[in-house]
């Protein structure tokens, strides 16, 4: 049997990958995201726990791509790049002219539930969809490029097919 492990990631607080080997490839470590300038973080901010990177099967190549998690598989919390698209589209909300307080609540709540796998992500799908008929195609472009990397798999298949 060949032995196997998690290597460590290293991501900006914006969601950046930098480096998904960081044990294995230290000299690709940065201090800050040459994409944007962020501090960098290899631990959970919440239970302190190493970001689960590439994961290596000795005498094996990998080639599959390694994609930021959106939440700690330790403590369950959302990593701060998580928390900040779900506030960036909470915003986006509130800015929205054309819909009810009402219905801003509902979208908000929707927001929540649509980033993780659930019983009530088909509902919240459908709430979120529903309203945003009543915005234009820029409005739903935006919440597109906002939460389509956090948004979960039933979630976007449903939203974007």
């Amino acid at each position: 049997m060949k032995d196997s492990w998690y290597d460590v990631a290293q991501i900006c607080l914006n969601g950046h990958v930098i480096n998904d080997c960081v044990k294995r490839f230290p000299n690709h470590n940065k201090k800050f995201c040459d994409k944007c300038g962020a501090l960098t973080i290899t631990n959970c901010p919440n239970c302190d726990t190493e970001i689960q990177g590439q994961y290596h099967i000795e005498g094996v190549m990998d080639f599959t791509g390694y994609t930021a998690p959106a939440f700690c598989p330790n403590c369950g919390k959302p990593y701060p790049w998580t928390e900040a698209k779900i506030q960036a589209a909470h915003n986006l909300v509130q800015e929205l002219e054309n819909i009810s307080d009402d219905e801003k609540k509902i979208l908000t709540q929707s927001i929540d539930e649509i980033i993780k796998d659930t019983p009530e992500t088909t509902l919240a799908v459908t709430r979120f969809k529903k309203i945003l008929l009543k915005t234009k195609k820029p409005i739903v472009d935006a919440f597109r490029n906002i939460l389509v990397d956090i948004v979960s798999e039933t979630a976007k298949k449903l939203l974007w097919p």
